[in-house]
């Protein structure tokens, strides 16, 4: 038998101090002594059915962790992924993440999120996988995440799609060979060409 409470703290300090409420139980932990730390403040819910260890330090992108800690399936895209790339000057507002169409969206209180729906093959491709304070989370690359930017130009602006792509061609982050393989699959290759061949 477990010695739950200190248990409970060293699980929580190995998942850098976060955790969903679904693994807790799956280490064979009641929810009588979850509520119990959550009384004496030792841990703090966060969101839904995500819980954090109080004393624990902020995650490094502690928005992207907490929001895909929920919603497991889901890929940061868009405007947080342009900014995590560090090729837009806009601030997200929300956490943009992507699922793939027919899914269902996570209920997600905190931090605020825009679900958007991506075609099969256009949400399997392009992603990477980045360590944040010891989870993994899923984001689009650079190249594919200018690619959907263009797909999704009418929600979140054709300047910043345009000025994304820019940037990120003129910093030689990406090429644009491997721009224009992530536009067909977006199905937006006719929009995206002209733009770059104007900018090279």
């Amino acid at each position: 038998m477990k010695p739950k409470n200190i248990d409970l703290i060293k699980f929580f300090k190995q998942r850098h101090g976060v955790a969903r409420f679904s693994d807790i139980l799956k280490e064979g932990f009641h929810p009588d002594t979850l509520r119990m730390r959550v009384k004496e403040g030792e841990i703090k819910k966060i969101g839904h059915g995500l819980y954090q260890q109080t004393s624990f330090s902020e995650p490094t992108n502690p928005d992207l962790v907490t929001a895909v800690l929920q919603a497991p399936k889901a890929v940061v895209c868009l405007i947080s992924a342009l900014s995590f790339h560090e090729v837009t000057n806009e601030i997200p507002h929300s956490v943009d993440l992507a699922i793939p169409a027919g899914s269902r969206a996570n209920k997600i209180d905190y931090p605020p999120v825009k679900f958007h729906r991506f075609s099969s093959a256009a949400w399997k491709a392009g992603i990477e996988e980045h360590k944040m304070s010891g989870h993994v989370v899923k984001i689009y690359n650079l190249a594919k995440t200018v690619a959907d930017c263009f797909k999704f130009r009418n929600k979140i602006g054709m300047d910043v799609a345009r000025s994304a792509l820019k940037e990120a061609v003129l910093e030689r982050k990406i090429s644009p060979e491997e721009i224009m393989r992530f536009a067909k699959i977006c199905r937006v290759h006719n929009v995206i060409k002209p733009i770059l061949e104007s900018i090279l």
